[in-house]
């Protein structure tokens, strides 16, 4: 299977990209900052470009079967890079016959809110993550009114450290 990966140099998106591999699937990975991919720049294909110019995302989307969304906010507290992003991809989508879409998002997000115990949802929430979150809610339902087979995956916060057990679908 070909796959794009928009994130794949973050934390979510490294650890995706090598489960990938690991099954054998062709890697496309548009990326920001190239020299980021580091070690996995010899295995995939990567395409240089930000996941708002529509002309980027056309040239990765090119021949791929399948789009993991895994984009992160970084250290912003507040964006609309999901909402624009998941609009510019989408449009590329359509225009190439791209149906399938797995996007995460997080815990926090959707019918998650409210979910994420007293601690996030009385402090963190409020003071750092209430702006990401609200266009993370932009972004799925874009998501949910597109043509897309699409699956919306809301994790608790990852670690950088080596994953207990294997990944599973």
């Amino acid at each position: 299977m070909r796959i794009l990966i928009f994130g794949g140099t973050g934390s979510v998106g490294r650890l995706v990209i090598e489960e990938a591999l690991s099954r054998r699937h062709q890697i496309t990975a548009l990326v920001r900052s190239p020299q980021k991919v580091g070690d996995l720049a010899s295995r995939i294909t990567v395409v240089q470009g930000d996941a708002l110019d529509a002309r980027a995302v056309d040239k990765a989307l090119g021949g791929q079967d399948v789009v993991i969304y895994a984009l992160g906010a970084g250290h912003v507290r507040y964006t609309t890079l999901f909402s624009e992003s998941t609009r510019v991809l989408l449009t590329a989508m359509a225009q190439h016959a791209v149906r399938r879409l797995i996007c995460v998002t997080g815990v926090g997000a959707g019918e998650t809110k409210g979910h994420g115990g007293f601690l996030y949802d009385r402090i963190l929430y409020p003071l750092f993550t209430k702006g990401i979150y609200a266009d993370k809610d932009k972004q799925e339902s874009l998501i949910r009114d597109s043509h897309t087979d699409w699956t919306i995956v809301r994790p608790a916060p990852f670690r950088k450290d080596k994953p207990a057990g294997p990944l599973r679908a």
